[in-house]
This record gives C-alpha cells, sequence and structure tokens, in this order.
C-alpha cells in the first residue's frame, strides 16, 4: 500500500495486480509504503476504512481518493495457481504442484478451502463500506498505459515500472463445465471487472454481493 499525503492518494495493493513494481517505482514518491507484513501491505478497502483511514484523516485532513487494480478473475486465479507452483514450492502446504489449474479453481469454489486455493477474493478486497469508504479509481491489470497516465498526472511524475514478484510462466488450462460453474458462482467478480471504464470509472456491485470472508 502507498500512501501520498499531499496528494490526497492511496494506492491499495489488490494481490497478484502487479503493484509491487508500482510500490517499488514510486515508493521515493510516496509518504508512506507499507510493505510488511502482507496483511497490511495487502490492507483490503475495509481494513484500509478501520485502522488506516481515521489516522490519515487525524493527521492530514479528509477527501483522500482510493486507487486500485482488478485483474480478470480467471487470469487472477491462474496468477496465484502459478505462483505457488514455483521452484521451492513443492512440498508446502499451500503448494499447487500436485493439482491442476481445474482442480485448483474447483477447489477455490470449495465452501471450505483448502490451504492451496484460499487466496482471498478481489471483489472482497474491494467490497465499499457502510460509512461510504470506497475505492474511487479502478483501473484494469492490463491497461498499465491507464493507469500511467493517471499516477502521471495526479502525482506529475513518469512512471517507470518492472515486471517484480512475478507468477513463473505455465498453462492454465479450464474444462468448460469448470468455467461455467466458476463464472455462475462467482458472477459478482466478473460484474466488477466487466464495469471497470478506461478513466478509472467504475459500477460499484450491488450491497452484499460480494462474497463472504473465507
Amino acid at each position: 500500500m502507498l500512501v501520498f499525503s499531499k496528494d490526497k492518494l492511496v494506492f491499495l495493493s489488490v494481490p497478484k495486480t502487479g503493484t509491487t513494481a508500482y510500490e517499488a517505482a514510486l515508493a521515493p514518491r510516496a509518504s508512506m509504503v507499507v510493505r510488511d507484513p502482507p496483511e497490511l501491505k495487502h490492507a483490503p478497502v475495509f481494513r484500509y476504512n478501520r485502522f488506516f483511514r481515521p489516522a490519515l484523516e487525524k493527521f492530514a485532513g479528509e477527501g483522500f481518493d482510493i486507487l486500485a487494480v482488478m485483474r480478470e478473475p480467471i487470469d487472477w486465479l491462474g496468477s496465484w495457481y502459478r505462483y505457488r507452483r514455483r521452484d521451492g514450492m513443492e512440498g508446502a502446504q499451500n503448494s499447487t504442484h500436485t493439482v491442476s489449474f481445474d482442480e485448483f479453481v474447483r477447489a477455490y469454489m470449495q465452501g471450505d478451502r483448502p490451504a492451496f486455493a484460499n487466496v482471498g477474493s478481489q471483489a472482497k478486497f474491494l467490497e465499499p463500506q457502510k460509512n461510504g469508504t470506497a475505492v474511487t479509481h479502478l483501473f484494469r491489470y492490463d491497461d498499465q498505459a491507464g493507469l500511467d497516465a493517471f499516477l502521471s498526472e495526479r502525482l506529475d511524475v513518469k512512471i517507470d515500472t518492472r515486471r517484480l514478484n512475478t507468477s513463473p510462466p505455465g498453462d492454465t488450462p479450464l474444462t468448460p463445465k469448470t468455467e461455467a460453474r466458476f463464472r455462475r458462482k462467482f458472477e459478482a467478480e466478473f460484474l466488477l471487472y466487466d464495469g471497470i471504464g478506461a478513466d478509472g470509472s467504475y459500477t460499484p456491485l450491488p450491497e452484499g454481493m460480494a462474497p463472504p470472508h473465507h
């Protein structure tokens, strides 16, 4: 998570959306960089609202915008799957070395997910809070040009990012049956992603539509 207090902007770090590269590029420009622990680095809207927003508003004033990036839902799961197959993960509780991507997605759809498939939800991460705290600018992962343009104008800096903390390459085939079930069961993820505009605007989900915490 990056905080730019003078610019009244908070850049939330949705996991597996390339934000580590922006963190490295923009850290010198930021007022605060939260790198660790992961629960705070990747603080979702509800955690930002509870722990960070009150302090920021107390010491830097109100009116902060919240920026985030969202990845196409199946591609996002594919990145998690590949990341947990990287070298050195063999034998770990959350390794995906022994399962196919199709098995990974089916495990993700279970109510009680096994450790290897417990990777959260982008829609839940981005869910607006009852007090009005919500993401104000949301960009697609594959719209780096749009995100760079927004940041360049907002922060008056030249953006130079290099890919960091990336998942290893690999195929992530999904059977039509599993994909159809996933799209039906996690409709909220696709509705949110499909509602993102090129300028960072988006259509929020209806209240209560985001999946529950796992």
